[in-house]
């Protein structure tokens, strides 16, 4: 015999399945317990929570366990017979708390993001952007100044460069032949971004020591890069518009707030530790 919450579990699905295509809504009953009921409301928001792996499960694989979880969930509810712990109780206010003011957030910010703001953004941030230099660099690390000064006269001679990475590198890029790819300023460490900006292409550095060890470094092409597009950074931009119309939103209401606070040293920061300040 089926217990009563696959029981009931049972009966709703089967009840959904023979409603008529969009005769649900959030309002619509998928069980109810001792009295209370869950809608589809309810599931909806519930499977909007589920890690990402389950997201993209068939809803009809779903629903039988986000109805039984919701069950399960709401008779362990009822069992407490509405005596909370004050700890749960100031969790639970705390959630509401984080949660409505999410959604006022998002009230604030909605509007916001037009064309005409954003391209404003953008003005304001890249329109004295000149062209950054790039550059294509290998090296080759090694752990003395000795031996880097060794490669450096075998290169002289007209070794391969990408060969004695190859043989020679401890970094990561030595397989590669030494090959650092595309980089910008900030991107090395400054010693050995001095080394490759002073170099003309083609040519080969003197020794170069940084925490890593001894490098031996060439300099194998240059670029200018524009300034980004608006399009490549339309989300950033976006997301900038946001945070400060939400920033410009909070602020303004705690200037219009009556906001009394404790005096500086009334309560002791060490409370916040304190094991026994919250009974369950």
């Amino acid at each position: 015999m089926l217990k009563h919450g696959k029981f009931m579990a049972a009966m709703v699905v089967s009840a959904h399945l023979c409603l008529p295509a969009g005769a649900e809504d959030a309002g619509t009953v998928a069980a109810t317990v001792n009295g209370t009921d869950i809608t589809v409301g309810h599931m909806v928001m519930l499977r909007r929570s589920l890690p990402a792996q389950y997201q993209s499960l068939p809803d009809d694989v779903l629903f039988e366990g986000l109805l039984q979880q919701l069950i399960q969930d709401l008779v362990l509810l009822q069992s407490l017979n509405g005596e909370v712990p004050e700890p749960t109780k100031l969790s639970i206010e705390n959630e509401i708390r984080k949660i409505l003011a999410a959604k006022a957030v998002e009230r604030a910010v909605d509007g916001a993001v037009t064309e005409e703001a954003i391209q404003a953004a953008y003005d304001e941030t890249y329109a004295d952007a000149t062209p950054q230099t790039e550059y294509n660099a290998s090296h080759i690390l090694v752990e003395t100044e000795d031996e880097a000064k060794a490669l450096i006269n075998q290169l002289n001679d007209g070794a391969d460069f990408a060969e004695l990475a190859v043989e020679h590198s401890t970094g990561p890029s030595g397989p590669g032949g030494g090959n650092l790819g595309w980089f910008g300023p900030g991107a090395m460490v400054p010693p050995f971004e001095e080394a490759v900006v002073a170099l003309e292409v083609g040519a080969v550095s003197e020794p170069v020591k940084t925490q890593f060890g001894w490098h031996v470094v060439t300099l194998n092409e240059t670029r200018e890069k524009p300034a980004p597009t608006l399009e490549e950074t339309r989300a950033q931009l976006i997301a900038g518009i946001e945070q400060q119309v939400a920033r410009e939103a909070v602020q303004a209401l705690i200037d219009a707030a009556e906001i009394a606070r404790a005096e500086e040293g009334e309560i002791d920061p060490s409370i916040l530790s304190d094991p026994d300040i919250l009974a369950d």
